[in-house]
């Protein structure tokens, strides 16, 4: 009488494939760990430090510009208030019969307008010289911004042996500032840029100066 063939028992994780097949979906059979696949390793920058993510960055930015609009509040609001006061006391001047004072052309110009219009063309200047002290003169010495510190984030050269100096800096600020305030739709490009550049995980800013965003202890 023939014997049937003996029954092995197949390997745990399934048979293995034929020649020039592909292996079956592996499935770990009840008490034996479950496989893993590796972990991908973070990015790197030129020099060996983990990239900075996008929401990290992202966060960062807005905790700067947070800070700079409670900044230009403060320092600005009081000066506002005063123009608007006098507008408003202008506008609202009576007769001695109770009938509104109508306004002089040429003193409404000299007393709103043009006042209002000097204060926003220093307000300009101001908040480009802040800007400047904050983006470049305090970003240089350290390569952080507050925002920057607070999500542990560093910015650095992209050659690892350069140093972060005022001209990168100042790059990197001409880029993300001033020139993405004038185009429109570029301060979308310059943010979303990292999302695909590779393999450096730059912003526009980042190429133009020819630095990297890093992610670091403290």
């Amino acid at each position: 009488m023939t014997q049937p063939p003996p029954y092995h028992t197949p390997p745990v994780g399934g048979p293995p494939p034929a020649a020039g097949g592909v292996a079956p979906p592996q499935y770990a059979p009840p008490g034996h760990p479950a496989q893993h696949w590796p972990a991908v390793p973070p990015a790197l920058s030129p020099a060996g430090q983990p990239l900075a993510s996008f929401g990290d960055r992202l966060l960062a930015w807005l905790i700067d510009t947070a800070l700079a609009s409670v900044v230009s509040l403060v320092l600005f609001m009081p000066v506002f208030l005063v123009l608007w006061w006098r507008m408003f006391s202008e506008m609202t001047r009576t007769n001695p019969d109770g009938t509104l004072v109508e306004p002089d052309p040429a003193t409404f110009f000299t007393s709103f307008f043009l006042p209002m219009l000097l204060f926003e063309v220093g307000l300009f200047v101001v908040l480009l010289g802040l800007y400047w002290l904050y983006h470049v003169e305090y970003l240089k010495r350290g390569g952080q911004t507050l925002g920057k510190k607070i999500m542990k984030l560093r910015v650095v050269p992209l050659d690892p042996n350069g140093t972060l100096d005022r001209g990168m800096a100042g790059r990197r600020w001409l880029v993300q500032y001033l020139a993405c305030s004038l185009v429109p739709g570029l301060s979308y490009a310059d943010g979303f840029w990292q999302l695909w550049d590779k393999p450096w995980q730059q912003c526009l800013h980042d190429k133009f100066a020819k630095t990297v965003v890093v992610k670091v202890a403290a």
